[in-house]
């Protein structure tokens, strides 16, 4: 192997190893929501249309620079010999001018045409500078549309590794549950092999429905594991093959926000990005009425413009009261006014600026009082979650318990088999209400968290 096909190996080598270590590494919850937002092509959509406002704006701005217009062609030309009288002319010969202009007797000529000019914008009367203005309050009001899918982003991925966990948990549960339960069956069998009167076939049958009714419950927890780690796994921009481990094996509740309520308020009316998007935007609005006024308004210029024409097969005329437009040149400076005046069509654009302003102004007060509520809202659902955690914890603790001490009794021969099976009914309720309501105070949590603008 030469020296290249080496290097080529070893970088190619080191970087399947690289690959592969970390995807055998656990990934946190912080590291799963970094490579989302690196690889989310949501997030790089409202990236380019940020450029495409930028853009805009660049457009508003260069609006008053000088503009070049060229025209060129080549064409043909009548040919042109002689002068501009029939034959011979003077000494007592009478002067008759020409008609042959179409009988192309001279043939014909290739024609050379140029014109061209160089204008530059005087006085706009407030066009270019309003959609200036406006260009750059739109680039913000993008610029917030990023923000937003970011925390869009940042929301989903949490939902995929919290649902991911809580599945994980309730699989593993359900699975010693039905083991539990399995062993009952086992130890029913044996007593009725032996006939002691300690249980019934009926028993059996109870307990046989509550394992296969278990074992559904099973199935359903590792699908709905599957689908999370799958739907991480495209938010991360992984491929669906690629193994994937998550650092947190448990599921836990976060801890409830400290600020009060009034803050996280006056934070959301000052972060949240529809906030700043509706600032921006009737600023933007704003520039744009104005803009839309100033159309009748007309645009003062001033510039060069000329033009040349050649055909080298036609005599060239110097005679000044004459103009040959096959041959011919003339440039000058100039100054001019623009008017494009359409009184109906222009009113109509500005009543249509107008109302579009109108209707963010109104979006803007109903804004004023909606996203304090979404707070509120989102604060409240947080708050009666965090309880009921707590709560639900001391049930599924107690639950447990019972269920222990009634299947060791069971066992022991000292309780029937309904009391037992209503015992492990009760902890599988128990239990799994608690992993549901803590994932969904973990999303609450999350959701308080976007409609407060705490965005990463």
């Amino acid at each position: 192997m030469n020296k290249t096909g080496a290097v080529a190996f070893y970088a190619l080598f080191s970087t399947i190893f690289f690959m592969a270590d970390v995807s055998a590494k656990p990934i946190t919850l912080d590291e799963a929501i970094e490579k989302a937002l690196n690889a989310d092509p949501r997030i790089s959509e409202k990236q380019a249309m940020v450029r495409h406002a930028e853009a805009q704006l660049k457009e508003a701005e260069n609006s008053d620079g000088i503009t070049i217009n060229v025209n060129t062609f080549l064409g043909i030309s009548p040919g042109l010999k002689g002068g501009l009288f029939k034959g011979s002319c003077g000494n007592g010969v009478e002067c008759k001018s020409r008609d042959d202009r179409f009988d192309l007797a001279d043939g014909l000529s290739p024609w050379y045409y140029l014109q061209y000019s160089f204008i530059k914008p005087l006085k706009t009367f407030g066009k270019i500078e309003n959609f200036a203005i406006a260009a750059k309050h739109n680039i913000k009001v993008k610029e917030q549309d990023v923000r937003l899918q970011r925390g869009n982003t940042v929301y989903d991925v949490k939902k995929a590794y919290y649902g991911y966990i809580t599945a994980h948990n309730s699989n593993l549960f359900l699975a010693d549950i039905q083991k539990r339960i399995d062993s009952a069956i086992e130890t029913i069998e044996i007593w009725l092999e032996e006939d002691e009167g300690k249980a019934s076939q009926g028993d059996l049958y109870a307990l046989q429905s509550a394992s296969a009714l278990a074992e559904s419950y099973v199935k359903r927890a590792q699908a709905l594991e599957k689908v999370a780690l799958e739907g991480l796994k495209v938010l991360m921009g992984i491929p669906l093959t690629q193994s994937l481990e998550l650092a947190d094996k448990r599921l836990s509740p976060l801890d409830l926000p400290e600020e009060d309520l009034e803050f996280m308020q006056i934070k959301a009316m000052k972060d949240r990005p529809e906030a700043i998007q509706l600032e921006q935007g009737l600023k933007a609005r704003r520039a744009l009425v104005k803009a839309k006024r100033s159309m009748k308004k007309p645009n003062i210029y001033a510039g060069v413009a000329g033009m040349l024409a050649y055909s080298p097969l036609r005599d060239r005329i110097d005679n000044p009261h004459i103009t040959d437009p096959f041959n011919d040149a003339g440039v000058t400076p100039l100054i001019g006014v623009q008017w494009q005046w359409s009184g109906g069509v222009q009113d109509a654009k500005t009543q249509q600026s107008q109302a579009e302003l109108d209707a963010l102004l109104e979006k803007n007060a109903f804004a004023q009082r909606g996203i304090p509520y979404q707070v509120s809202e989102s604060y409240a659902q947080a708050q009666a979650y965090y309880d009921s955690t707590r709560l639900l914890k001391k049930s599924a603790k107690a639950a447990r318990k019972w269920m222990i001490a009634s299947y060791t009794d069971f066992e022991a021969g000292l309780e029937p088999v309904d009391k037992m099976v209503t015992a492990f009914q009760g902890y599988v309720l128990s239990y799994t209400e608690y992993l549901t309501t803590v994932y969904d105070y973990n999303m609450h949590v999350a959701n308080l968290q976007r409609m407060i603008g705490d965005y990463q």
